[in-house]
């Protein structure tokens, strides 16, 4: 996995330079300039409009009681594709589009899901423990349920 980051790291950026070179001696560099700040106002756009919707579909999940693992894993896709997005050249912007349309998201989500790459467990409070409903959970004991109490130590005697 290391591996693969480094080569990430070092092939992407390359592959974007050598792509801006060849659409700027084609179209002219004033032209790529202008479409790569286009695209970066397109991706903080996109970022700030889907970034919304996704945190107010994670809310109203929680809202009904859902565990929003569908909605966290499109806030971290929506994140990611608005990074690649600002980031410039045509490569990442391709992938932070596909990240960022609904459509292609879906497909994406499923995906990563599918694949393992993301797994998401969800805990309630409270569930860790044998239910309250059985007395002799725990320890085998019963419970005390009233709180009574009793007195060890008798009441010291008066002066």
């Amino acid at each position: 996995m290391p591996l693969l980051l480094v080569l990430l790291f070092i092939i992407v950026p390359i592959a974007e330079l050598a792509l801006l070179i060849q659409v700027g001696q084609a179209i002219g560099v004033w032209w790529t300039v202008l479409i790569l700040i286009a695209d970066a106002m397109l991706g903080s756009y996109l970022l700030r409009s889907q970034g919304r919707l996704a945190w107010r579909r994670f809310n109203e999940a929680l809202a009904s009681g859902r565990l929003p693992h569908k909605e966290v894993v499109d806030g971290v896709l929506v994140i990611f594709g608005g990074v690649l997005l600002l980031t410039p050249g045509f490569i990442t912007d391709i992938f932070g589009l596909l990240f960022l349309f609904p459509p292609t998201r879906v497909v994406l989500r499923r995906l990563l899901v599918r694949r393992g790459a993301l797994r998401l467990v969800g805990a309630m409070p409270g569930t860790a423990r044998p239910p309250r409903s059985d007395p002799y959970a725990g320890n085998g004991h019963p419970r005390d349920i009233e709180g009574s109490a009793v007195d060890i130590d008798p009441p010291p005697p008066p002066r």
